[in-house]
């Protein structure tokens, strides 16, 4: 893959996304060459915040470890402190989203002297975000999500995502290709544009091996709901479903759960295939290393939001190393792994379009019109509210 600067895209800086994730800390910190933020045994580092260096602090709203969304962010955290001389990490974990988010970024602004903060959970944006950015206008907020609007609010706030989808697409191809039954599943959070997106890239993925392929899905109704989570898997288990993936914040219990069943998976936020060793095929990863690693050496360079040498929307794919897959799983095929390593190729070339024209939803609408293609930064795409031809659901419950 290139090696691409993932901030310098201004195509991808007119587009709002909308993340959500859900509720629940320690504080710990780390500068160059200290220990994974993801590891639990990790070292504090130096106190730091002075001279040259520059304090960024990052806000959890679960555990670091928990193979999913948190651990994803903070393995990118990791990486800003690793790669970047001058930068020292500050954290928090299991931070909910009330006034508590905003006594840690007060106490990481006053206390450790941080210039930069990434409270990565959507709940956080407003109001808190809103009202200590306005309280502190030196320090630059960055929000996980698509909430940013010029003119609205303050311009040392920011917001950066990523077109998972992409990697989404290729992992459907990759169940496509393994799955016996033509069944997939999909466990689900919420119906929101980025779960919707991510539904129907996978559904498209595997409907390009096998037309008739269907993808049944389940919504939890939150985004930690373990034992929901749980029982929608057994239940997909029990229908004939051979290959299941989700999105929800840890995607721990769904791949346990399918280990044990017999069934295959595949991952999101994380690399998962600890948890699931036998029947892991790949899975769509966040590379936050490489865009917190790119954001660093700009606050190192004095660049800010505020004199506009940082956009205030940053996208991209898996072009921009916004996100990547897992590694293949032992029981993927060659034939499967050529196909899905294609569509990889041809989704960073730009060549291959993922909603294409006279696409159905699943109640017969048509949702892109005959002779059209929406790119990923097409602005309908962040307003999805339908499931697609093949999968089985409702986002009405």
């Amino acid at each position: 893959m290139p090696n691409r600067n993932p901030l310098g895209f201004s195509r991808r800086q007119v587009i709002r996304g909308l993340l959500a994730t859900t509720a629940f800390g320690a504080v710990t910190k780390l500068s160059a060459g200290c220990a994974p933020a993801s590891d639990p045994t990790a070292d504090a580092g130096s106190e730091g915040g002075a001279g040259d260096e520059v304090v960024v602090g990052f806000i959890y709203v679960g555990p670091k470890d928990d193979f999913g969304y948190n651990q994803a962010h903070a393995e990118g955290a990791a990486a800003m402190a690793a790669n970047v001389a001058g930068i020292q990490i500050v954290e928090e974990a299991s931070v909910p989203e009330t006034s508590a988010v905003a006594e840690s970024m007060r106490n990481m602004i006053e206390i450790d002297g941080a210039k930069a903060l990434f409270p990565t959970s959507f709940g956080y944006f407003d109001p808190y975000i809103l009202e200590l950015a306005t309280e502190f206008p030196e320090v630059q907020f960055f929000h996980a999500g698509g909430l940013y609007q010029e003119g609205t609010h303050p311009e040392n706030v920011g917001s950066y995502f990523g077109y998972i989808d992409e990697a989404q697409y290729v992992a459907g191809i990759v169940a496509g290709y393994t799955s016996k039954s033509g069944k997939l599943g999909f466990v689900a959070a919420k119906p929101i544009p980025q779960v919707l997106r991510n539904i129907n890239a996978f559904t498209l993925g595997a409907k390009s091996v096998n037309p008739d392929i269907t993808t049944q899905v389940i919504f939890t109704g939150e985004w930690a709901e373990p034992v929901k989570e749980a029982e929608a898997t057994n239940s997909m288990a029990d229908q004939g479903i051979d290959v299941v993936t989700c999105h929800v914040d840890s995607p721990k219990v769904v791949m346990e759960t399918a280990e044990k069943r017999g069934i295959f998976c595949t991952g999101y936020h994380a690399n998962q295939a600890p948890l699931a060793p036998t029947g892991y095929l790949t899975g769509a990863e966040w590379d936050w290393a490489s865009i917190y690693t790119s954001l660093g050496e700009q606050f190192m360079e004095g660049k800010t939001l505020m004199a506009g040498d940082i956009p205030h929307i940053l996208r991209g794919g898996l072009a921009d190393n916004f996100c990547k897959l897992s590694d293949y799983g032992p029981a993927v095929s060659d034939e499967a792994k050529a196909a899905a390593d294609a569509a990889k190729e041809q989704l960073i070339a730009g060549t291959l379009i993922i909603y294409t024209g006279g696409l159905k939803s699943n109640t017969g609408d048509v949702v892109v019109p005959e002779g059209e293609g929406y790119k990923q930064d097409n602005v309908e795409l962040e307003k999805m509210d339908y499931l697609i031809e093949g999968v089985l659901g409702s986002i009405d419950g």
